[in-house]
């Protein structure tokens, strides 16, 4: 399930922003990135994550924007000067006018220094609880994705207990007609006084037996009810909710493999289609 948070902890001199975000991922996995003023911290960062999201491909980015006068770094002037003095000699012996020297001196080895700052214990209080706010955010962000999933998943399993109503119909009918085939079919043993009609009569009724549905459409709309059921309890059952699935996709494939009648099937191939969109959205949940 995807997700997204963010926070802005306000320092003296800087401000630090949080911003996490994730994707569907069938596993955990977390790129977290850190502004060198809080490197020592990436334990503390990773165990938060870790203990509050579950899984996805999770992006954390950390980052500093420094809003006082001081930065932490520094200009090597004398090694500035010396790289610039020789880039325009050089400029000149092989008579380059365009260069832009200062441009290229600021990217020579050196010339730039990272002055070592670490946050004290109020800083980090403070980013702290900018990173919980990022992490309830995104956690409010998911709430809502799940909500409307779950709002999705009944609306799809109350369209297959729907079609399976539907069924009931058409069962009675494809019974008479297949009764009306047989007969019809055997019509000329009967008048001819050839065939029992007892025996064939037990025989109709073994064939219809084969292709009674009962038991099926009473397990799938149990299937259903479970399913619906699971929905709605706290804990994370993604798993759960996919092998509920995988009953409901069997007693619609007998339900198919039964139907003998174009009406029923059609009324199985919407089940399907209704499921399979059930299954894509399983696979982002936990």
């Amino acid at each position: 399930m995807t997700g997204y948070g963010k926070a802005l902890a306000v320092l003296p001199g800087k401000s630090i922003i949080i911003e996490i975000k994730s994707l569907n991922s069938k596993q955990f996995d977390m790129n977290l990135r850190l502004p060198a003023i809080l490197r020592e911290r990436e334990p503390e960062f990773r165990s938060i994550i870790a203990k509050a999201i579950e899984r996805g491909k999770v992006d954390v980015n950390v980052s500093v924007d420094y809003t006082g006068s001081d930065l932490p770094a520094s200009i090597n002037k004398p090694l500035a000067l010396a790289y610039y003095h020789e880039l325009k000699s050089l400029a000149q012996e092989t008579g380059e006018t365009n260069a832009d020297l200062l441009s290229i001196v600021m990217k020579m080895p050196d010339v730039t220094r990272q002055l070592k700052e670490e946050t004290d214990e109020t800083e980090w209080n403070e980013i702290y609880k900018a990173f919980n706010t990022a992490l309830n955010q995104y956690e409010e962000f998911r709430k809502h994705e799940g909500a409307l999933l779950e709002e999705d998943f009944s609306a799809r399993i109350k369209t297959i207990q729907n079609l399976l109503i539907r069924v009931e119909p058409f069962e009675a009918g494809r019974n008479n007609l297949l009764r009306e085939k047989l007969r019809a079919s055997v019509s000329e043993f009967i008048d001819n006084n050839t065939l029992d009609a007892n025996r064939f009569e037990q025989e109709i009724i073994y064939y219809l037996e084969k292709l009674d549905i009962t038991e099926e459409k009473v397990r799938l709309q149990k299937h259903c009810d479970y399913f619906l059921d699971t929905l709605n309890e706290k804990e994370a059952n993604g798993r759960k909710l996919n092998f509920i699935t995988q009953e409901i996709g069997r007693e619609i494939n007998t339900l198919g493999s039964k139907a003998n009648d174009a009406g029923m099937q059609k009324l199985v191939v919407q089940m399907k289609d209704e499921l399979e969109k059930i299954k894509e959205q399983l696979a982002n949940i936990l």
